[in-house]
């Protein structure tokens, strides 16, 4: 059993697999995009049996781990529970399934977007075209496999209909490949990776309104840009070659967050400032307290962190890795990461830890743009 060699498709028992996408009208058959993702998908690092086995075992457990630890750092308290043993369910699984679960946040998300595009103003249900949901299929299926190989976990807030506790997924080769890349302790990598995402179920847990504040403001935000991706469909062949590749070069250059960028109209533009300042609050918050643990929790934290940012900046990257990352907008997720440790780490040596979990009270306490640049100015908003 242990000696054979064997990749993750062809240990499925030792993963678990979410549930399936729901089932509704929407501009993507997201089925076939979880298909895509599947098939193209690379399997990752080549592992034994007793190795994934050991892997399973030991992300689960980090997660376990991770929750007094994470409760204790950050001093929040969940709606309703005081000292939670879990902040969810866990969810160790291969790329595929990574894929899989992000059309199942995708399609969440976008619920609702093909009515607001296609309804004719009767009871009937909007129709989608075939080929057009199987054309965003393909564009989404080919995206996720590209991010599949790239994300270590995840916390979903969507999975659970009923509005009860998401689910944390782990992606257990991109873990493997990082510990094994950076020659890091895997005990001490695994719990710091459950740190962050586990914070994350933290958030979600201590603020039960963030999950739907966020789907909304990402309802409206899609809403908007598929009517003007609808718009710029109809416009003639040399608008649209002129607009998409000035949206491209300026990716390429850096000189835009995203590719979308290109695409925004103003006011899209403030609708995603506005939901980049929630996401950079919450990446920001779970890199802060993934680290405040310190050595004595995770006996390696310092040099986990310095060897993690070397990766995030793309050390011994190729030139065409960095094109990626900037076009799939990665980079705009790392500055995420760092522009938001800086807001929280600013607001704490203001007011406190408890004086920022303010934040956390009611949706008009979450930091604008201009807010994450500038924490005094939350500060004087929120305290006074």
């Amino acid at each position: 059993m242990g000696g054979a060699r064997q990749g993750y498709r062809g240990a499925v028992t030792l993963v678990e697999k979410p549930d399936s996408p729901p089932v509704g009208p929407s501009i993507v058959d997201w089925s076939a995009a979880a298909q895509v993702a599947g098939r193209l998908a690379r399997p990752g690092p080549q592992a034994t049996r007793d190795e994934l086995a050991d892997l399973v075992d030991g992300l689960r457990d980090a997660a376990a781990r991770a929750v007094p630890h994470v409760l204790d750092v950050t001093r929040m308290t969940p709606a309703g529970v005081a000292r939670p043993a879990e902040l969810g369910s866990v969810f160790v699984v291969d790329r595929a399934r990574w894929a899989q679960a992000n059309t199942e946040i995708m399609a969440s998300l976008t619920a609702g977007v093909a009515d607001a595009l296609l309804s004719d103003g009767s009871d009937r249900p909007p129709r989608v075209p075939q080929a057009t949901a199987l054309v965003g299929a393909a564009q989404v299926g080919s995206v996720l496999a590209v991010l599949a190989s790239r994300v270590l976990g995840q916390f979903d807030p969507y999975s659970a209909a009923s509005g009860g506790p998401g689910r944390l997924v782990l992606v257990a080769p991109n873990v493997l490949q990082v510990e094994r890349a950076l020659d890091l302790v895997p005990a001490d990598f695994r719990l710091w990776v459950c740190l962050h995402e586990q914070t994350h179920a933290l958030q979600f847990a201590t603020a039960p309104w963030l999950a739907t504040h966020l789907r909304d403001r990402a309802g409206r935000l899609l809403t908007d840009l598929s009517a003007s991706s609808r718009r710029l469909a109809e416009a003639r062949l040399r608008e649209k070659l002129r607009t998409v590749g000035r949206a491209v070069l300026d990716a390429v250059r850096g000189e835009g967050g995203t590719l979308v960028d290109g695409f925004l109209t103003d006011d899209e533009r403030r609708q995603l400032e506005d939901v980049s300042a929630v996401m950079a609050l919450l990446e920001g918050h779970a890199d802060v307290a993934m680290d405040a643990v310190g050595p004595r929790t995770v006996r390696t934290v310092r040099s986990i962190r310095r060897k993690f940012e070397a990766r995030r900046d793309g050390s011994g990257a190729s030139g065409a890795d960095v094109v990626l990352r900037r076009v799939l907008g990665m980079d705009a997720k790392i500055a995420q990461y760092r522009d938001g440790a800086a807001f929280v780490r600013a607001v704490e040596k203001l007011v406190g830890r408890d004086g920022f979990n303010a934040v956390w009270a009611a949706p008009e306490n979450l930091p604008t743009a201009r807010e994450i640049a500038d924490a005094r100015a939350w500060v004087r908003r929120v305290h006074g």
